[in-house]
């Protein structure tokens, strides 16, 4: 007869996820982010008060951002580990699927658990509740179904059975991981039931390694034998599979240069000899130019998104084909691509046995070093500016460049640095964390924080903009709270300089973006260093780029978070590199530089070619 433990659902949940455990003896959700209100504070609430240690809770400010640091964490692990949220019904809820999108677009596990209306429906409506006329299941966390990879309704005790499980299956799962929402009904946390006691045995979660079909690996290989001007683009899943330096010994035994996408980059350091750079809108032009001529692109682990393929306007070579090396057959098949489904560093051990002694003809190994050059230019100091010179954002890059070391980290979402950063910063291997597979604007400080629970011993420098500090500092509180340091380089141009230069490019009027182009009655003046430094940062101004190198360097050491503010000239751009980006240009109306950036637009789609 099988042994019963009587327990809440909640208390089961959480003793549940508390021995749910890596290959490397820890536990896969290391711990819970909480904001507590009706719907999760009684029962949930009560059930991670009991268990403790055996899986902490912290307190976040705000469930987005608590959210943010979770996938920052999961990304550092490298999908190894992650973290639960959990949230009140309604408000809180729906705070929470903003980033439960940016998770799903960049495959990333977090368990989300929101709790939800009553089951019993006895005092419906209660607060928050969203009410569907014409359904009656429906709820605020229905908005979580098409941003999770597995959602569920926990409506009685026993579902977490399967439930459960089900979510961890999704959540370890290399091809599909991602978000899990496990909606609680609120009064379904506090009910009891008898649980097997078995099934809160340890149970240990192993990341598959799956093997490509051989037929593929064959045609992979042959088409490889016959490429003339063969490139690889290194994406996230080479991370993932860390495969970095099976991909680097690939490169290097076959003679095939790679770039790094966003989520890729720093796979391998910028040092390495066959690593060109960055390819596409924010490519490096060595990259780009291997790959307008290349005849076969070969993505590894890649979604090949519209920043990496120049919008399907970069690969010009007429007589190009596509290969995608991939986990996942929808990435692999996507664009006509000759599909390879498999794990990275597997897929590519046996293509390169396969290959055997073969390599690909030689490419212009200069190009790189002249790249370098041409980043050198653009980075380096100000000299002999005046006193009120506004330094330019690859300028602020260069200056932490200058004083980074083999563990700096560097990550930032949105903005202008993104693009600046992938296009100039030189990483060094795992030296680079980019969300720009949904590019939120706001998950800059809380990432920066979930990113140094993963890795304290390395040093974390977070590069923000105004823009995307005003939507979501408030985590910066929490750093300061729990003693987790890293630096903030906070660049102040006065607005969003960043989609204020594509509003000229696509020909629109500069409206609305910069303070100085919005509708207002006077320009905020807004004293970032006493912001940062009320919510207990240590925070200062730098006067210019010496200065912020120093202060860089005199942050180290630190046991709180140091945002370091600086003032930029929101006009130009990197300077270097770069790609055409579809960005829709309005067809008819407006005046003549409307017309002209419509001309130029219409040039550039004729270069497409993204389903042959």
């Amino acid at each position: 007869m099988t042994r019963t433990i009587r327990l809440t659902a909640a208390q089961a949940m959480v003793r549940w996820l508390s021995v749910q455990m890596t290959d490397e003896g820890e536990r896969f959700i290391e711990g819970v982010w909480a904001i507590f209100g009706h719907g999760n504070v009684a029962g949930l609430g009560e059930a991670l008060h009991g268990i403790g240690d055996k899986l902490p809770t912290w307190r976040g400010q705000n469930e987005q951002t608590m959210a943010h640091a979770a996938i920052a964490y999961a990304k550092t692990k490298k999908r190894k580990r992650a973290h639960a949220v959990t949230s009140s019904i309604g408000p809180g809820a729906t705070n929470m699927v903003t980033a439960a999108a940016l998770a799903h677009v960049n495959r990333i596990p977090v368990l989300f658990i929101p709790g939800d209306v009553f089951a019993n429906r006895r005092p419906d409506p209660v607060l928050q509740q969203v009410e569907d006329f014409d359904d009656g299941t429906v709820s605020a966390n229905d908005t979580f179904r098409p941003v999770v990879r597995y959602f569920d309704r926990i409506s009685r005790p026993e579902h977490l059975l399967t439930a459960l499980p089900r979510a961890l299956a999704v959540m370890t799962d290399p091809a599909n991981a991602g978000p899990v929402c496990l909606a609680f009904c609120q009064d379904v946390q506090a009910e009891v039931y008898d649980y097997p006691e078995n099934f809160f045995d340890p149970k240990v979660w192993r990341i598959r390694r799956p093997e490509p079909d051989p037929r593929e690996v064959e045609d992979v290989a042959a088409l490889i034998r016959q490429a003339k001007n063969p490139i690889i683009l290194s994406g996230g899943g080479v991370i993932y599979s860390e495969a970095e330096e099976t991909l680097a010994r690939f490169a290097e035994a076959h003679n095939i240069p790679f770039a790094e996408t966003q989520a890729g980059k720093g796979a391998n350091g910028w040092n390495n000899p066959f690593n060109f750079g960055s390819p596409g809108v924010t490519g490096s032009q060595s990259a780009n130019d291997l790959c307008e001529k290349s005849d076969l692109v070969i993505g590894v682990g890649t979604r090949f998104q519209d920043f990496t393929t120049g919008s399907w306007a970069l690969f010009k070579n007429e007589n190009r084909t596509i290969v995608s090396i991939n986990l996942h057959g929808y990435d692999a098949t996507k664009h006509g691509a000759v599909p390879c489904v498999g794990d990275a560093r597997v897929t590519l051990e046996k293509l390169s046995a396969r290959l055997g002694g073969h390599k690909a003809p030689a490419f212009d190994a200069k190009s790189r070093t002249d790249w370098h050059e041409a980043v050198k230019k653009v980075t380096a100091a100000p000299d002999g500016k005046p006193t009120n010179y506004l330094p330019t954002d690859a300028q602020v890059i260069g200056a932490v460049q200058r004083v980074a070391t083999e563990k700096t980290v560097v990550m930032c979402a949105a903005g202008t640095m993104p693009g600046a950063l992938h296009v100039l910063w030189q990483a060094a291997p795992g030296g680079y964390h980019m969300e720009y597979g949904y590019s939120c604007m706001g998950y800059e400080v809380a990432g920066a924080m979930g990113i140094k629970l993963a890795v304290p011993e390395k040093e974390v420098i977070c590069f923000v903009g105004d823009g995307s500090y005003m939507m979501a500092n408030s985590e910066l509180a929490t750093a300061v709270m729990r003693h987790v340091p890293f630096t903030v380089v906070l660049t102040d141009n006065r607005g969003y300089g960043c989609i204020n230069r594509l509003q000229i490019e696509t020909g629109g009027a500069e409206f609305n973006n910069l303070y100085k182009d919005a509708n207002i009655e006077e320009q905020p003046q807004i004293d970032f260093v006493a912001h940062a430094a009320s919510m207990g940062a240590y925070a200062e101004k730098a006067a210019d780029i010496a200065d912020l190198e120093a202060k860089i360097v005199a942050a180290r050491g630190r046991d709180k978070p140091t945002v370091i503010v600086i003032d930029t000239d929101a006009v130009p751009g990197t300077g270097a590199g770069g790609h055409w980006w579809d960005v829709a240009v309005p067809q008819a109306g407006g005046p003549e530089r409307l017309e002209q950036a419509r001309q130029r637009y219409n040039r550039n789609i004729t270069q497409q070619r993204a389903f042959d």
